[in-house]
């Protein structure tokens, strides 16, 4: 039975007497091995690493929140200056937000001005209220300085004499004299000439629907229906906007997910104000990781616009840093795959066959053509 067995090995024997080993043979061995070697790492590396197959699926999410986090520094404008407002296609507004945002002062070189005071955006003389709350009377009713109304007699604070000249539709040009702004430290705040810079960061919880979010100077209000920000109260005749936009994004970071705003630098050089323009398109995107774990983001492209403004207050437009964005109704789902085990086997006997078969035929080659010429040179058939 044996012997007949025999007779089906594909892999006959040679002795080994009849055996020529060559040098040429060990160099073509040696680079055969070297090239299994590294091609066995990339199979391996390819194997172990995950693939990601893209789907486009129409979204059919509806009612959810949308969080957008950002990291912006504006080299030329006190914190004190800057507002933040969120607005939608539903009609629901959110102004001037402090949930979630926080400031960080910066001096001309960019370094962090009391970096252990990490405040909310917004109103900084609330610290200041705090501490004047015990000296103070409770149920005091302090002079609105002639903008009183019938409802709002009384302003006890710069913030409410401030909405009392708006609702006046007054100018807030000069807080000289206003005790109220006095006594909160506004008059350090809102001076022309603080040379400061401000990082904004934080995250924003908004509507997953179309709308625009913007950061501007000036306390925001409406006015007939119009959102309009106070700006002459600063007493600047123009705004310098210019800003980095360290990150930005809407929703959570997933493995590749490049993110067009991250490092995005704005010089307005323009001796006025300048109104920044983002129009985001945000794709929704599913990222399904290999164990199964969903985690549900966004990605985003957009297009950047400039326009300088007359030097001014609204002449032909707000300065600011605004961000318009807009939610395609198509999902990417981006799913994990890694290649099953047969198949990183089956790639693994191809490279090692492969190279095999292609080194057998070099050395195969290699060693007909020396033993041609060596024969040719005996003979003296090579001149």
């Amino acid at each position: 039975m044996f012997s007949k067995l025999r007779k089906f090995d594909a892999y006959p024997k040679t002795l080994e007497d009849f055996r020529v080993k060559t040098f040429s043979g060990a160099a073509v061995s040696i680079a055969a091995m070297v090239i299994m070697a590294l091609l066995f790492a990339s199979e391996l590396n390819s194997f172990l690493q995950a693939e990601v197959s893209p789907e486009l699926f129409v979204d059919t999410s509806r009612n959810e929140k949308m969080r957008i986090n950002l990291d912006i520094t504006f080299q030329e404008l006190p914190c004190a200056f800057l507002h933040i407002d969120v607005m939608d296609v539903s009609g629901e507004q959110q102004l001037d937000i402090e949930h979630n945002i926080y400031k960080r002062r910066l001096d001309k070189s960019g370094e962090v001005i009391d970096e252990h005071k990490q405040d909310h955006l917004g109103d900084k003389s609330n610290e200041t209220l705090n501490a004047l709350a015990t000296t103070l009377e409770p149920d005091r009713c302090e002079s609105c300085y002639g903008a009183e109304t019938g409802d709002h007699k009384c302003c006890n604070t710069c913030a409410e004499v401030r909405q009392a000249y708006q609702k006046k539709g007054w100018a807030f040009t000069d807080i000289k004299g206003i005790i109220q702004c006095e006594r909160e430290g506004w008059s350090d705040q809102l001076s022309p000439d603080t040379d400061e810079g401000c990082n904004i960061y934080g995250f924003l919880e908004v509507n997953k629907v179309s709308g625009n979010f913007h950061i501007a100077p000036g306390r925001n209000f409406q006015q007939r229906s119009v959102h309009v920000h106070d700006l002459q109260s600063f007493g600047r005749k123009w705004f310098n906007m210019s800003h980095t936009i360290k990150h930005l994004s809407f929703g959570t970071d997933y493995p590749g997910l490049v993110n067009p705003l991250d490092n995005h630098d704005e010089l307005n050089t323009y001796e006025g104000s300048a109104m920044y323009q983002y129009f985001v398109k945000v794709v929704p995107t599913q990222y399904v990781k290999l164990r199964g774990q969903e985690v549900k983001t966004n990605q985003y492209s957009v297009t950047s616009h400039k326009r300088d403004l007359a030097r001014g207050f609204g002449e032909s437009g707000l300065p600011g840093t605004f961000f318009m964005f807009e939610l395609s109704p198509i999902l990417i789902q981006l799913t994990e795959t890694r290649r099953s085990f047969t198949h990183f086997l089956t790639g693994c006997c191809a490279i090692i066959g492969g190279v095999f078969t292609v080194a057998g035929m070099i050395d195969a080659m290699i060693f007909h053509s020396l033993r041609s010429w060596q024969k040719k040179n005996e003979l003296g058939k090579l001149g």
